[in-house]
């Protein structure tokens, strides 16, 4: 699904996922549009500090994603692992444990807080000449199986 880029928007169709489909794992993606040929593997996401609009000129009330939520929530998916144990071929991948304050760790964090931590964020770069969306789809590829190999179940 692609999730617009407005906060109750986005925070309803995360809440739909986990509701309907019950998946083992949610992998977001987002575009970093200032990384140059880097994958970051995102550990956690932050509860408040949504100052910046979104779309639609609005911001979560208090800056906050849950308002009975923790400050913080860590994936189950240990990305620090998983970054020391990956390479792709053309892309530097580097780990992270702050998603940015705006829609996409929102996202995550709301991912995290209704999937009890079996969510995954991996920001990823503009399509370019060095990074091609075959070269992308093959990096996404080899990550999210690894993650599946995390949770203990390996699927095609």
């Amino acid at each position: 699904l692609q999730l617009p880029v407005v906060y109750q928007k986005a925070k309803e169709q995360v809440f739909m996922i986990w509701t309907t489909l019950q998946p083992l794992l949610t992998v977001h993606v987002g575009l970093a549009s200032s990384a140059k040929a880097i994958i970051i593997l995102e550990q956690c996401g932050k509860n408040k500090g949504y100052q910046e609009m979104d779309a639609c000129g609005f911001h979560p009330e208090g800056g906050c994603c849950m308002l009975d939520g923790p400050e913080k929530i860590e994936s189950t998916i240990n990305m620090k692992t998983l970054w020391k144990n990956i390479s792709v071929e053309g892309i530097d991948i580097i780990f992270s444990r702050d998603a940015g304050r705006y829609i996409c760790d929102y996202t995550y964090y709301t991912s995290l807080y209704y999937g009890n931590g079996r969510a995954a964020f991996i920001h990823v770069p503009p399509l370019s000449k060095s990074v091609t969306a075959n070269l992308l789809g093959k990096a996404l590829q080899t990550i999210i199986l690894e993650m599946l190999k995390q949770c203990g179940e390996e699927r095609e």
